[in-house]
């Protein structure tokens, strides 16, 4: 699964099933931040449980459908690859591009150095 593969409308859909764990098609379209047609709704359903990132069960009539993979997963995924492919595999040039073109608040600044130290802190070790 290549999670960096979605378009625009997959990462909507995606994210409704996450924030709501699973739904059937009238639910997802409900939540979708764009009004999109039933039959697009479930068209992209289909697509992205042939691609392997979502499963169904039968409910009646209708299927539910609920995310094969975790969201942390595709983030995961999805910043690994971009890190490879736009910032030559460098965690530092992405970091600084974020701080450079976000409007980040000193006290916005002040946690993500907390986060970042924190991060780097090596783990327990074994004796």
């Amino acid at each position: 699964m290549d999670e960096h593969a979605l378009g625009d409308r997959e990462l909507d859909v995606m994210a409704v099933l996450w924030e709501i764990g699973s739904g059937t098609v009238g639910e997802v379209r409900q939540r979708l931040p764009a009004h999109l047609a039933y039959t697009t709704v479930l068209t992209i359903l289909r697509n992205l449980e042939a691609k392997g990132y979502l499963s169904h069960t039968v409910e009646g009539r209708a299927h539910r459908y609920a995310p094969r993979i975790a969201q942390r997963t595709a983030q995961k995924s999805a910043l690994s690859h971009m890190l490879s492919r736009l910032f030559q595999g460098s965690p530092e040039l992405l970091l600084a591009r974020l701080v450079e073109t976000e409007a980040l608040t000193p006290d916005e600044l002040r946690d993500l150095a907390k986060r970042v130290s924190s991060a780097r802190k090596p783990k327990g070790r074994a004796c």
